[in-house]
């Protein structure tokens, strides 16, 4: 492992995902996806995300519309709250959407909608 580039890549997923869940993530660590972790915090988040190519706002739109069409509800929650930190709005999220539901079809931009909804109640409900 690069452990500088772990670093970099942990700095930045913090500050998309947010502290409380990366230290879930981190929390939920053990022998068997420990691997995995540090795989996806250092190339994912250090290298990938990383880069000076396209802003975090737009890896943001790009990932919510391939995580919608790949139709993985959990990571999309996780991204939607991401966007949200890196400037989207809910109206730009949901235009992401409903090109997911034209390129991915219908029942992944369903899905992905009704995760949105349920990502913005919560973070609405971070804000009481």
């Amino acid at each position: 492992m690069d452990k500088t580039m772990f670093d970099k890549g942990m700095k930045i997923r913090r500050e998309v995902l947010g502290d409380a869940y990366v230290d879930r993530a981190v929390a939920n660590m053990n022998d068997f996806n420990k691997p995995l972790q540090e795989l996806v915090t250092q190339y994912c988040w250090g290298e990938v995300w990383g880069r000076e190519g396209l802003s975090k706002r737009d890896r943001s739109m790009i990932n919510l519309a391939m995580i919608g069409i790949l139709n993985r509800q959990h990571e999309l929650k996780a991204h939607i709250r991401g966007a949200i930190n890196n400037g989207l709005s809910k109206d730009e999220i949901a235009e992401v959407l409903l090109q997911v539901g034209i390129y991915g079809g219908i029942p992944a931009a369903v899905d992905s909608f009704r995760t949105a909804n349920e990502a913005f109640a919560d973070l609405d409900a971070e804000k009481k």
